[in-house]
């Protein structure tokens, strides 16, 4: 009965901090409801910062970081109430750096902060003590970590911060390996610099899932595929929401192709295989169709800026991104 009354308490904090966060009203972009009302939200929207990685020795350690970058920025990763709030360890931690701009109603104090022991999003870990720290740049946070302690930590922060499942085991692998991999002296253009963020780069992150999810499947580890695509389909949800209705419809078409590739993956149908190859085949086509849409699109800043100052109008209003079940 605790159990029970604890998530069903985590539930009510939840929609009243995302309906504190939208100002009781759907933000044109899931992303603005952890961003204060009085930052630049047009240029934290519109650029991020630069993803500072070491290369990779070997191929399979190539594998092993995309593996874990793709299930980093994925919200079913952690699932829960993190999940439902479309959270990912990438909303926090940008490109596996900071995000000091972050400030999500009830687990932060400062623009910056988060509060890791809060009830909100953890059965295990609330305290009932508002305690928000500073978010840590991973760059140079990770690598304090002992190497042997570090799947015991990323374990921990799934399951007991956010009452997720616990990953399966190349996907843990993965996440060592992409956090290990991460190092403020690897940032091509010095820790300061940031990358756009843009509809090419977005549907990048989701071929590069695809990628994983396909080589997985091969070495036989379904479990690990299905996310893969999982994190693939997170993706195009993200371009879902940035353009008007005539490009999504090519998107939400993309996305059910890939969701109709998960039933065939847990049921290791051979069929899974030659479906993820067409998901993947169908990008190059999908990336000229939305970059002759960019200005009209959400990645477009004075589009957004427009759209940030009042309600678009009707016939080039967008929607909310759907996520995938």
């Amino acid at each position: 009965m605790a159990g029970i009354l604890r998530r069903r308490r985590a539930a009510v904090l939840l929609a009243l901090s995302l309906a504190t966060a939208s100002n009781a009203a759907e933000p044109p972009l899931r992303a603005m409801r952890w961003l204060p009302a009085n930052s630049d939200r047009v240029a934290l929207l519109t650029r991020a910062p630069a993803e500072c990685l070491t290369p990779a020795a070997t191929p399979a350690q190539a594998l092993a970081i995309e593996i874990g970058r793709a299930a980093f920025r994925t919200p079913l990763l952690l699932g829960g109430q993190a999940a439902r709030a479309g959270l990912s360890c990438d909303s926090c931690h940008q490109s596996g750096r900071g995000n000091p701009a972050f400030a999500f109603p009830g687990i932060s104090g400062a623009p910056g902060t988060a509060d890791v022991t809060a009830a909100l999003f953890s059965r295990r870990r609330g305290d009932g003590i508002a305690n928000p720290r500073p978010i840590p740049d991973l760059t140079v946070d990770a690598r304090r970590i002992a190497p042997a302690a570090l799947p015991a930590f990323v374990t921990g922060q799934i399951v007991e911060e956010f009452d997720g499942a616990a990953p399966p085991p190349a996907v843990l692998a993965g996440l060592v390996a992409y956090l290990n991999a991460l190092d403020a002296r690897a940032c091509p253009d010095g820790p300061a610099a940031t990358t756009p963020i843009t509809a090419a780069a977005t549907l990048a992150d989701a071929g590069r899932a695809i990628t994983a999810a396909r080589a997985a499947l091969a070495a036989g580890d379904a479990a690990t595929a299905a996310l893969m695509v999982l994190a693939a389909r997170a993706q195009l949800g993200r371009l879902d929401e940035r353009f008007p209705a005539a490009q999504q419809r090519p998107i939400r078409a993309a996305d059910s192709a890939l969701a109709a590739t998960l039933p065939a993956i847990r049921a290791r149908d051979a069929r899974a295989a030659t479906r993820l190859a067409a998901g993947q085949a169908a990008i190059p086509a999908l990336a000229r169709k939305l970059a002759a849409a960019r200005r009209r699109s959400l990645y477009d800043p004075a589009r957004l800026a427009a759209v940030i100052a009042g309600p678009p109008p009707a016939a080039s209003a967008v929607t909310t991104a759907r996520q995938p079940k």
